[in-house]
């Protein structure tokens, strides 16, 4: 075994040094390199934006109780790896001036918060910063939108019970707020100290209590597993889950693009490894030939070339695995000064996933050929034209691809990804196969009919059938992955704009009564903002399910988010037809007709919290009377259209007679700071809720992650096209030894030129175009199955992609077979024929 592997050792050292392997060593390391350097960009982009949406929390996790937080819970959050503070909350009247109004009282203890911070404003003129820390002994900060209704300002006095403390900052942005932005009252926030003083902790005071906690991710998860069994009556635990749906789907999105394009670099680097191998198999066919004369053993020549082989693969990923850090630690650089945050230092996995990448595909797709070198036959030295077969290399190409597609699964991390992306790939290279052998087939009959170059480089396309289907499917399928990440990655941007746009709406406006209907529309239309549209909304409680009464307790073994569910006020709605944002997904709407009962149509999310199903009967009580109805239809809510939507809604006719008022929510522009307080004075029963800090956080985790996104597609598309074109590099000996052979039978620079030309041409041609196609297809699965976005087929971005596949193949193509023009052909033929 020692002497087989140092007879390895020494074949590797002569093929680096005469250069037969350099080229599957370049595509190797490349593979490596795109694979881990991505897998680093992803990890540490992901850990990034994972604290950065923990800021929306103030902390990792969050106990609310209804009672101060001790025993077991205090206990969890007190071990040395975590930090907690503490925030108490209550409702209390606050006077500025002669002016009186309910509102939301928050004391904040000190290092409030963990993650994030508050962004004030703390004078008149002055731009809005992140605070330091906590309101100062004495003083408070209120809600901007507080300050409004209140007419408020910095430097007033606030009285708060039995307390007067001084306005110092108004609060432009909270950390929680996406959390908690239907509280419509004016909040003040003020120093844990202050609370006492202020005299509003009664016997039979309605306190909450608030706990974060924050530190490593492990530490966290153990917290979160030891505090959920603790929770009592009046407790809950929150993490980033419970965040708002806008925020959560950005995430969610972001962290399934960058596990395609993890994959995609699997893929791309599968391509170049099986290119490079095979040309260092035929590399080696004379050598193995002359050892079988002298007398080498298969089982030796296996133990050689395999073993080199597993050297290549481990010195290989090791300079891969090497570089990407490096890689990585520059454009973490970069990176974090682009999204203004820090950046979480690498971690080890990466690695760990690039060397295992790095062997699985090199012996998946290098493992066959060289295999099949211990059949190679003596008379090969005397007669070329024999190769060998070897029938057990293909059971280890079978229980690499095995491994192939669980690496897929690892890094896809999503079973419905990993499936498609493995389903794609299959129907992509069986069809690009199909096409290859079609494309020979009508070569060869139109041959004949051809002249010059262009019949040369075709024949070649023709006469090499094994070669051609090869460079084929490995380009289509390189290209398909490089195209399936552009064409995803554009939708995703596209969405997001959406919620970026400045127009979005930031005032949620409630309780309009029937009439007031006109003049609240003339007093908007007054303020010269677009005609809103107002939906009915109707307070209810659910008091039944199937015929049986329900409380929040008959939901306790479906979960925390059941109870709480079915506990509070419903607000129903009615409709004849479903907008624009809601999609209905199973059962059959009511059209616009007499109904034999009352229909009702469920948020599908909503109902598998609940366990509601299609033909369930739900009652509710409604300011006293009772409404039953069957649920006939399930939807899908575009959440992050920030239009009012409703869990359940009714037909219209079947809500006839039940107590009824209307919201909607319209863009106001900043300049229009009057705006609130005008529409209250006007119409002192509305409730105005202002969510431009919602809309801020939205927008900054999707820039932030539009961001992150953008990094990891340029960086996947560069490391692809290097990884392409190693991989055409590898299937270029031929064409150089009958480049030189014309060469020397006078053939000229242009028309080599022109054959060349032609050849990579078709190519690209047919891979382009079919990797066009199915990365176009594929892309709308994974954009509706996995991304959860509306797509259509684009002719334009699949034609494009199709042309961009021709240059990339014609430019690979033409660079890798450039030697066979600037070299005499003496020099060519004497390195190919050894």
């Amino acid at each position: 075994m020692g002497r087989t592997l140092s007879m390895a050792w020494r074949q590797l050292r002569r093929d680096l040094k005469a250069g037969d392997v350099r080229i599957l060593l370049a595509a190797l390391i490349l593979a490596v390199l795109a694979v881990t350097a991505v897998g680093f960009v992803t990890d540490r982009a992901e850990r990034a934006l994972a604290i950065e949406a923990n800021r929306l929390l103030g902390g990792d996790a969050v106990i609310r109780a209804d009672q101060p937080i001790q025993g077991k819970l205090r206990e969890a959050a007190s071990v040395p790896q975590l930090r907690h503070a503490e925030a108490t909350e209550l409702q209390t009247m606050i006077r500025v001036g002669e002016r009186l109004q309910l509102g939301d009282l928050r004391a904040l203890g000190a290092g409030f918060p963990l993650r994030g911070s508050f962004r004030i404003i703390d004078r008149a003129g002055a731009a809005e910063r992140d605070a330091p820390g906590v309101p100062a002994p004495r003083t408070v900060w209120m809600s901007q939108a507080g300050a409004d209704t209140l007419g408020a300002q910095v430097g007033q006095e606030i009285a708060l019970g039995d307390a007067r403390l001084r306005l110092a900052a108004l609060v432009t942005q909270e950390p929680d707020a996406s959390l908690d932005y239907f509280n419509i009252a004016p909040k003040v926030f003020l120093n844990l100290s202050d609370l006492p003083a202020t005299g509003l902790i009664q016997p039979g005071s309605r306190i909450r209590y608030r706990m974060v906690v924050a530190g490593p991710a492990n530490a966290v998860e153990r917290f979160v597993a030891d505090a959920k069994p603790a929770l009592g009556r009046g407790q809950r635990l929150e993490t980033i889950a419970d965040a708002r749906p806008e925020v959560r789907s950005a995430l969610d999105r972001a962290g399934r693009f960058l596990g395609l394009a993890a994959l995609v670099s699997v893929v791309l680097a599968a391509v170049a490894v099986a290119m490079a191998a095979r040309r260092h198999s035929e590399r080696h066919l004379s050598g193995t030939a002359v050892m079988r004369c002298l007398g080498a053993s298969q089982r030796t020549l296996v133990g050689i070339h395999v073993g080199e082989l597993v050297l290549l693969g481990l010195i290989a990923s090791a300079i891969g695995v090497a570089l990407a850090f490096g890689l990585q630690w520059a454009i973490g650089g970069w990176l974090e000064q682009s999204l203004k945050m820090s950046i979480p230092a690498a971690g080890l996995m990466p690695a760990v996933q690039g060397f295992g990448v790095g062997l699985v595909v090199l012996l998946a797709f290098g493992a066959p050929p060289v295999l099949a070198l211990r059949r190679v036959p003596a008379l090969r030295v005397l007669r070329r034209d024999l190769d060998p077969t070897e029938p057990s290399a293909w059971l280890v190409a079978v229980a690499g691809l095995i491994g192939l597609g669980a690496l897929l699964w690892w890094k896809a991390g999503s079973v419905t990804l990993g499936l498609t992306m493995l389903a794609g790939i299959t129907a992509t290279l069986a069809v690009l196969a199909l096409l290859a052998l079609l494309m020979i087939v009508l070569v060869r009959r139109l041959r004949s009919r051809l002249r010059g170059s262009l019949r040369y480089g075709l024949a070649n396309v023709s006469r090499r059938a094994g070669t051609s289907i090869a460079q084929v499917s490995a380009l289509g399928l390189g290209l398909m992955a490089l195209l399936l990440v552009t064409f995803v990655r554009t939708d995703l941007l596209d969405r997001w704009q959406l919620a970026l746009a400045a127009d979005a709406p930031n005032r949620f406006i409630i309780n309009v009564q029937p009439d007031q209907l006109k003049d609240v529309r003339g007093f908007i239309a007054e303020q010269k903002l677009p005609a809103p549209t107002l939906f009915p909304m109707i307070r209810a409680r659910l008091v039944s399910y199937n015929g049986k009464p329900v409380t929040g307790e008959s939901y306790v073994e479906r979960g925390d988010r059941a109870k709480q569910l079915a506990e509070r006020e419903f607000n129903l709605s009615v409709a004849d037809t479903l907008r624009s944002d809601n999609k209905l997904v199973d059962g059959q709407f009511w059209a616009p007709r007499k109904l034999a009962q009352p229909e009702v149509s469920v948020e599908e999310g909503f109902a598998e919290t609940l366990g509601w199903k299609l033909g369930d009967t739900v009652g509710f009580d409604i300011a006293g009377q009772s409404f039953k109805a069957r649920i006939t239809s399930l939807r899908k809510v575009d959440w992050e259209s920030f239009k009012p939507n409703f869990f359940v809604i009714a037909s219209t006719e079947s809500m006839d007679g039940y107590p009824a008022s209307y919201i909607t929510a319209i863009s106001v522009p900043p300049q229009q700071t009057r705006f609130t307080s005008q529409l209250v004075e006007r119409f002192p029963n509305l409730s105005v809720i202002d969510v431009e800090a919602v809309l801020k956080q939205v927008r900054s985790t999707a820039d932030q992650v539009s961001t992150v996104v953008e990094v990891v597609f340029y960086f996947s598309l560069v490391a692809g096209v290097l990884v392409l074109m190693a991989a055409v590099s590898a299937s270029q000996d031929e064409r150089l030894l009958e480049g030189g052979v014309m060469r020397v039978l006078g053939g000229s620079r242009r028309q080599l030129r022109l054959a060349q030309a032609s050849e990579f041409a078709a190519i690209g041609l047919l891979s382009g175009l079919t990797a066009a196609i199915a990365a176009s297809v594929l892309a709308g699965v994974v954009a509706v199955q996995v991304f959860d976005l509306p797509w259509e087929f684009d002719w334009r971005m699949a034609a494009a992609g199709g042309g961009a596949g021709v240059l990339a193949a014609l430019a690979a193509g033409m660079f890798a077979t450039r030697k066979v023009l600037d070299a005499p052909p003496s020099v060519t033929l004497r390195e190919l024929q050894g």
